[in-house]
């Protein structure tokens, strides 16, 4: 049940029908992990903690730099040089005590990403680099956990939501396949700072959706958002029958 304080916190989202007590009880109850702490990352957790997900599993290897707080909001000047799980844990505990933090420090592998996958009921990847994205949606495959994935770099952007409990959802590698040669980083290419926040917190607003249960989450559809000139276009994606990830004869 939901606490008198609770009920308090989380009023104006429970006035919604579409979310109402049901609603934020099953995000009370749910377990999410969120991979990568940075542009993406700082509002996806910040949102997440503020909407009352029950149990955030926090996932980064990486310290603060002073390059990050142009855009990675969740931290601050006073945080540059420590882990970036120890300065959101305590941003998050400020805003929402109620709530519980796991931390993850390490890099994960794919032992260990099956691990943690397997203790959550929803993944968030809010990493930066390819590698990461296709090691998080081959756990999130096996497993059959919904993932909610982001992008954004120079000025644009682009979300999707891969679930494979839907047998016509694709999944990442049905869409990226085996990436791009020359995948290129924040630090080479450049990012503008609201545009990561855009991104971030739409995928919030999606895990919120699949958690509980309203709406129409973005499951065969990808929204890319061009910053340059404030415009979104969404494409229809379809499973890949033959992918090596989720294909047919790989089930």
């Amino acid at each position: 049940m939901l606490t008198d304080e609770e009920l308090l916190r989380y009023s104006r989202q429970i006035l919604l029908q579409q979310v109402d007590i049901d609603g934020q009880l099953k995000l009370k109850n749910s377990r999410v992990l969120v991979v990568g702490l940075g542009g993406l990352g700082s509002p996806v957790a910040l949102y997440l903690a503020a909407a009352g997900v029950g149990e955030l599993h926090l996932a980064d290897f990486d310290s603060v730099d002073l390059t990050n707080l142009q855009r990675q909001i969740i931290h601050d000047t006073a945080n540059v040089g420590e882990s970036k799980v120890d300065s959101a844990s305590r941003r998050l505990r400020l805003i929402n005590p109620l709530i519980k933090l796991v931390a993850h420090r390490s890099a994960l592998d794919a032992d260990s990403l099956a691990e943690v996958i397997s203790a959550v009921d929803l993944v968030l990847d809010c990493s930066d680099n390819f590698a990461t994205r296709e090691a998080v949606n081959k756990a999130c495959v096996a497993a059959r956990k919904p993932l909610v994935s982001g992008a954004a770099i120079r000025l644009e952007g682009q979300l999707s939501v891969f679930d494979s409990r839907q047998p016509a959802s694709p999944c990442y590698h049905c869409l990226y396949g085996h990436g791009s040669e020359a995948e290129l980083t924040c630090s080479e290419a450049g990012v503008i700072g609201p545009l990561v926040g855009l991104v971030g917190s739409l995928q919030a607003l999606e895990a919120l959706k699949v958690l509980a249960g309203f709406g129409e989450p973005l499951v065969g559809r990808l929204l890319l958002v061009d910053a340059l000139s404030t415009r979104f276009r969404e494409l229809r994606v379809k499973r890949d029958p033959a992918c090596s990830v989720c294909g047919t004869g790989h089930e």
